[in-house]
């Protein structure tokens, strides 16, 4: 207990010999005395300071503003062209894929599914003594198959929409 102690304390001496001072100068902050002396800073105690950086601010704000509104070149609207054989390659691959984890997730599907045996799990020796470890676990199994049905629905969905090509 006493080594948990030291340890605390050590760990809080570092975390303010690390810290260093902050003055706030009006709306802006720094750490730097020098520059908080000839501005006439005040010293900021008792908390945290978050330093969120900006590029820039008021004037750049609004070129950049302008810039994003001006319309974009014709080229950057068009869609990206693929070769048919290529995106034919892409989809069996995506159909590949969607295939394994369906698998994978019917496979655990069962697996819960036979754990739970239709209400009726087998007990440990402790959930002989304690029926309420029973009952937790057998809510958990319950709520581990909703989510699986869940997860192999929606793979199924997703298999739907690419069994087109």
């Amino acid at each position: 207990m006493n080594k948990w102690i030291v340890l605390l304390v050590c760990t809080m001496a570092g975390n303010a010999m690390a810290q260093e001072r902050i003055y706030r100068c009006g709306n802006e902050y720094t750490n730097s005395a020098a520059v908080a002396k000839q501005r006439n800073c005040q010293v900021m105690e008792g908390g945290h300071v978050t330093v969120v950086h900006t590029d820039g601010g008021g004037a750049g704000t609004s070129s950049a503003k302008a810039a994003s509104s001006e319309p974009k070149p014709a080229a950057s609207n068009r869609a990206v062209q693929v070769d048919p054989n290529q995106q034919k390659a892409r989809d069996n691959d995506a159909r590949a894929i969607l295939q394994a984890e369906l698998k994978k997730a019917q496979d655990k599907l069962n697996a819960l599914k036979a754990e739970f045996n239709d209400g009726n799990p087998t007990k440990s020796a402790l959930e002989l003594r304690n029926p309420q470890v029973f009952n937790e676990r057998l809510e958990a199994l319950k709520a581990n198959i909703a989510r699986q049905e869940a997860d192999v629905a929606g793979i199924q969905r997703e298999l739907s929409r690419h069994s087109g090509g």
